[in-house]
């Protein structure tokens, strides 16, 4: 199911909301009839909380029908991005150095799809010079892959138990 843009001036809003719970508004998606809001934050205690999830989704509950988003006709899920969580910015992949990741990219030579998960590592500046691409490297059982941020489709934490 296809994303439809919430508009920058709704989720600049949506954001200052977490932000004044204490939040850091990662992703707004809205899929069908659903407004699905990620927060997160670096607090060093284990990540969003219960507490900051429901006074995200009232306060921005309370925004949407002031707006009356999408005419009244949704469901507002507010969430932690969970153990598996999905990368959402480049800074993502420096917070997250030396961590267990699955990457599904695009292999530039091939054109193929693929998914391999290992350590990600060495993230650094820039591919060819430019200045325009940033790489990382994963380190797998088998090998150690170079990949551009240009190529990745998504970037998920794996989680090691």
């Amino acid at each position: 199911m296809s994303s439809t843009s919430i508009g920058s001036r709704l989720e600049a809003e949506l954001g200052s909301i977490a932000e004044r719970c204490g939040c850091e508004l990662l992703a707004a998606r809205f899929a069908g009839s659903v407004l699905r809001l990620v927060l997160d934050h670096d607090n060093g205690d284990g990540g969003v909380t219960l507490k900051e999830c429901e006074q995200v989704s009232r306060e921005a509950s309370a925004l949407l029908d002031v707006e009356d988003f999408a005419s009244g006709h949704y469901v507002l899920e507010v969430s932690s991005p969970g153990l598996d969580r999905e990368f959402y910015r480049e800074s993502d992949y420096q917070r997250f150095a030396g961590r267990q990741v699955k990457v599904t990219w695009r292999d530039p030579e091939t054109a193929a799809k693929r998914t391999d998960v290992g350590t990600l590592d060495n993230v650094d500046g820039d591919g060819d010079g430019d200045g325009d691409d940033k790489l990382f490297t994963l380190t797998t059982d088998a090998s150690t892959l170079t990949i551009r941020l240009s190529d990745v489709i998504t970037t998920r934490l794996e989680p090691v138990f």
